[in-house]
């Protein structure tokens, strides 16, 4: 009789339930409690799987096993661990507990529902460029997740010396509507420095995260404002227009002057299944004003009469850009078939 073949759900938890006993056995074998020094805090520097690298207060790298109980990890956490008397397997301690994180953003992922990708960050810096083409509608979900998080958004146009006839006037007609909303928009290029000392100010004293698209020059930024690290970069591909991925595993860096800076994977589309039309709603700020005003309480803000969405597109209180694309992403929350895993 044949063997009956495995669902993919089935083959992910019998692998993640052999890998739960598999740290089990390694941590019971690795560290005994009298091993281990007094526990003390730390900031994560990179996660790998089951292991993470911790930094001490005293500015060391230690990279530590994370005990089954911490559910949860990733760069930026701020955690409690212990040092081992002897390093082991190149394994230095133990990540024991995770601090409450002030701010996390996340991204749906299709295998392991909302994915956390970073916490305890102070700005989100959305990174967009002339090439690969400049695309508004990845900006507005990048500020969708912003918004939805509390973590405060600023928007970089990199690569502006690329700018020519052809693209300058639409480019700009763009930013201008972020502009008009309120978000602050920085103009930089790597080739002239234009834009990088303002980036250095607006980056000191806080923690911040580059995202965007892949290609748009997130590591190559890296590389200026922090050349001592020789980030890998890569130029984009000049056969399909779209970037490579440079970086991928998300790793703080310091920087001298003061505050930090998360540098992570490139991410081509930014999805957000996870969330409901009303929460993307409330991700396009300038629309505030207008919430509960519409006629019906059911308002899907398209042909219903009495919406007040509508109205204030008509009467240009709200850029009709903004709108389409606000559209355009509540479309798009069907167009995974896990969508429903999200939001029931």
């Amino acid at each position: 009789m044949a063997k009956k073949k495995l669902t993919q759900g089935q083959s992910r938890r019998i692998k993640a339930n052999q890998a739960k006993k598999l740290r089990n056995k390694d941590d019971q074998q690795l560290w005994q409690d009298e091993e281990l020094s007094e526990a003390k805090t730390g900031i994560i520097i990179s996660r790998f799987g089951q292991h993470a690298d911790v930094e001490s207060g005293e500015g060391q790298i230690f990279r530590c096993n994370i005990r089954r109980s911490v559910t949860s990890l990733v760069c930026g956490d701020k955690v409690l661990w212990r040092q081992g008397k002897a390093t082991k397997h190149s394994i230095s301690g133990v990540i024991e507990a995770v601090e409450e994180r002030k701010t996390v953003l996340c991204r749906p992922d299709v295998y392991d529902g909302v994915k956390p990708i970073a916490a305890n960050i102070d700005q989100i810096l959305i990174v967009s460029s002339v090439l690969p083409a400049f695309n508004s509608d990845i900006i507005d979900r990048y500020l969708v997740a912003a918004e939805q998080t509390g973590i405060t958004p600023i928007l970089l146009l990199n690569k502006i010396d690329l700018l020519n006839a052809e693209n300058q006037l639409a480019i700009e007609k763009s930013l201008k509507i972020y502009q008009d909303i309120g978000y602050k928009i920085l103009r930089l290029s790597n080739k002239t420095s234009i834009g990088i000392e303002e980036l250095r100010t607006l980056l000191k004293d806080k923690v911040s995260i580059f995202v965007g698209q892949s290609g748009v020059g997130k590591s190559t930024l890296v590389n200026s404002l922090m050349p001592e690290l020789a980030v890998f970069t890569q130029q984009v591909s000049d056969n399909s227009g779209l970037g490579q991925h440079t970086t991928t595993v998300a790793r703080l860096y310091h920087f001298a002057q003061g505050g930090d800076l998360i540098d992570s994977p490139g991410i081509r589309e930014f999805g957000l299944w996870h969330l409901t039309p009303e929460q993307v709603f409330n991700g396009f700020v300038e629309f505030t004003p207008f919430q509960g005003l519409c006629k019906f309480r059911d308002c899907k803000h398209q042909t219903d009469p009495g919406c007040a969405l509508v109205a204030a597109v008509k009467n240009k209180q709200i850029h009709a850009e903004r709108y389409d694309s606000f559209q355009r992403i509540v479309a798009s929350l069907g167009d995974n078939k896990l969508t429903s895993r999200f939001n029931h």
